[in-house]
């Protein structure tokens, strides 16, 4: 980064990450929790794991919506010399950094099917729904401000890969076309050819 740029992922991306392993490893673990009576009984865990997965999806996707909303106010536009990380680099990095604690929470939801079955994996599963509304919710926010919300990656790093956790101090924007990811996170569609 030449004269005093920063690494910059996208604040979209970095929730957008953990959604698609969470949802994934979480609907699995509920399958696998399925084939297992438990002390419970499947029906039990079933109707309780729907019950996590849907206060699971809200609160996930409402926490610290605040904190969110003070920092995009507050953002600063991006200096010429800061670096715009890729889509897939930014997501690579959350999911190597992140990966055995998703492989814990996988074993620990297929381990406590056999006291309530699929529970756990329902659990895991809206926390991953939770992420991607909260993505898109950022996405509605970039939109209508007409800017794309950076973090530090440095910041991140220090942060444990929150993007709204302590050690982040502010965002920085771009135009809305910067960067390789649509507002929300998601690949940008290519355009279509004349």
């Amino acid at each position: 980064m030449a004269r005093g740029g920063q690494g910059l992922a996208r604040v979209a991306v970095v929730v957008r990450a953990g959604a698609a392993p969470l949802w994934w490893l979480g609907v699995f673990a509920a399958g696998v929790g399925v084939l297992v009576p438990g002390l419970t009984g499947r029906r039990i865990g079933v109707l309780a794991g729907a019950a996590l997965f849907v206060v699971a999806t809200a609160v996930v996707a409402t926490v610290r919506r605040k904190r969110y909303t003070a920092l995009a106010a507050a953002a600063v536009r991006a200096g010429k010399h800061d670096v715009l990380q890729d889509r897939a680099v930014t997501v690579r990095n959350w999911r190597r950094g992140h990966r055995w604690w998703l492989v814990l929470a996988f074993l620990a939801a297929v381990g406590s099917a056999f006291a309530v079955p699929a529970a756990a994996g329902l659990l895991m599963a809206g926390c991953g729904a939770g992420l991607w509304l909260k993505s898109a919710w950022i996405g509605r926010r970039e939109e209508v401000g007409d800017a794309l919300l950076w973090v530090r990656v440095d910041w991140l790093g220090r942060g444990g890969g929150r993007p709204a956790g302590k050690a982040v101090r502010t965002y920085r924007s771009t135009g809305i076309a910067a960067g390789d990811a649509a507002p929300g996170g998601a690949r940008r569609k290519a355009a279509a050819l004349v």
